[in-house]
Formats: C-alpha cells, sequence, structure tokens
C-alpha cells in the first residue's frame, strides 16, 4: 500500500512514544489502520525534527499520543482528584521543573494511570497537531488486562516487552496487585523480576502463570526456557482490536503491542 494512499485516506493518527522509538500508525474514517511508520533512534528531546520529517506528521489531523514515560503511577478512580497531580506523582520519581500532567483512566474509570511530560515536550507536540490527547503508553497493556480480568487463574504474572524495558502486571484472584515498569538487558533479568514478583505476591512457581508478550528472537526467550522455571509458562500474541485497511500487509506491521491492541 503506497503512502499516498494511505495520506489521501487518513483520518487521524495515533503516535506511540517509546524510549527510544516511534511508531505513527494512520487510521482511516472507518478506524481502519492504512499505513504504519516506524521511526528507530529517536531521543524525545529531538522529537520535533523527527516529526518534521515524516509524512504522515505533517498532516494536520486529530492526533493521539501515547507516551511511554518512565514516571507514572496507578490511582484509584474514585480517589483521583485533578489538581492533586504533583503530590501523587513526586513518591513515583524525580519531576520535570515544568511538568505537564496527564492522566488515562481504565478499566472503566476504576483506575487512572497518571503521568507527566516536560511542558516543552508538550509545547512541541501541541503546535504541530491543533487537536490532540495525551495517554500513558501503558494504557493498551493495562486495558488488554483488565479485559482478559475473568479468564485470568488465582495467580498471574503478565509481562510485556519493549525497547530493552518491560512492563510487568501481578494478578491475584483476578484483582491487580502489582504494575510496574523495569529496564532489562537479558532474559536473565526478566527472570530475576518475575520471581522477586512471585515472593512479594506469595505466589507458588508450581502453579503461578506467567505469560509473556513481545519477546524477540534474539532474546533466547522460548517456551522451553520459560517451562524451566515455571510450570505455567506462555508466550503469546495478544488478540486484536484493530483492523487493517484492505491491501495493508500487516505482517510487516511492527512487533509491538499496540500493532493488535489500541486503548480506546
Amino acid at each position: 500500500m503506497s503512502d499516498k494512499f494511505a495520506v489521501e485516506n487518513t483520518a487521524s493518527l495515533s503516535l506511540f512514544l517509546y524510549p527510544s522509538s516511534l511508531y505513527i500508525f494512520a487510521k482511516d474514517k472507518n478506524q481502519a489502520i492504512t499505513a504504519v511508520h516506524q521511526i528507530k533512534e529517536v531521543s524525545w528531546n529531538k522529537l520535533d525534527d523527527a516529526l518534521a520529517a515524516d509524512s504522515l506528521a505533517k498532516l494536520d489531523l486529530p492526533a493521539k499520543v501515547y507516551l511511554h514515560e518512565e514516571t507514572f503511577t496507578l490511582l484509584p478512580g474514585v480517589l483521583f482528584q485533578q489538581g492533586k497531580e504533583k503530590v501523587y506523582l513526586e513518591v513515583a520519581g524525580k519531576l520535570p521543573s515544568k511538568p505537564f500532567f496527564f492522566n488515562t483512566p481504565v478499566d472503566s474509570n476504576n483506575v487512572q494511570i497518571l503521568s507527566c511530560i516536560p511542558q516543552k515536550l508538550q509545547h512541541q507536540l501541541s503546535k504541530r497537531f491543533s487537536e490532540l490527547s495525551y495517554y500513558h503508553g501503558a494504557s493498551a497493556f493495562l486495558s488488554y488486562l483488565f479485559k482478559e480480568r475473568f479468564n485470568l487463574i488465582g495467580q498471574e504474572i503478565w509481562i510485556d516487552l519493549f525497547d530493552n524495558h518491560l512492563y510487568m502486571a501481578g494478578f491475584t484472584d483476578q484483582e491487580l496487585s502489582m504494575f510496574s515498569r523495569f529496564a532489562v538487558a537479558n532474559k536473565e533479568d526478566i527472570l530475576k523480576y518475575v520471581l522477586i514478583l512471585m515472593e512479594t505476591l506469595k505466589h507458588d512457581r508450581n502453579h503461578a502463570r506467567v505469560t509473556i508478550f513481545g519477546a524477540p528472537e534474539k532474546s533466547g526467550i522460548t517456551d522451553a526456557w520459560g517451562k524451566t522455571y515455571f510450570s505455567n509458562f506462555r508466550l503469546l500474541r495478544p488478540y486484536a482490536n484493530q483492523n487493517y485497511a484492505q491491501g495493508f500487509p500487516q505482517e510487516k506491521s511492527p512487533a509491538i503491542f499496540e500493532s493488535f491492541w489500541h486503548y480506546v
């Protein structure tokens, strides 16, 4: 499918900003994906240059940006109050001197993902897109897990791998017990964090189910590797809530969670 076709038929954009990469998804008026652009080795400090050079980003269309920002916290929806973002988020890490706060509701507003970016980055994005909304990048993975909640067994650990990082969720009796993000260099790091979480949640290695998304072939993470350590281990690809336009070579879509599932 040509870029010319994609540009002519694009009605909205979704931008997924990872720690060191950017993905831009174009969607038509029926919300089918018409194009995906991948920009590797992009610095958030130089994001404006990357956007200025991209044919999709040059379109002034309604856009959603999903920021995989490392500083975030989860809050019960009933307790979250606008105006108290700094108080809530200070415990999660050092904040920019001039933060722009944004929050993403998941699980029918039962949980809020609160995060922030520097105002400078927010200004760069807002001057390029006149209609722009902000979401935390973990919203896709978390919304998927809450959708799956009633298919969970009593002890579950779920992992989404991306850009030498992972999101990790622990569920006990179908309730979210822990959600965090870690930097990882290899499969041994992943194993370490899973075992620490199991011990923290008092999960039984012979019973708890470990599920991993996004394991690249070069990682050495295989079904056999996982079952060396855990009785109940799965490598999965998320089922989809996204459609691709006719003619789009879906097998060429990037190996990220959002190629299948978007927060909506």
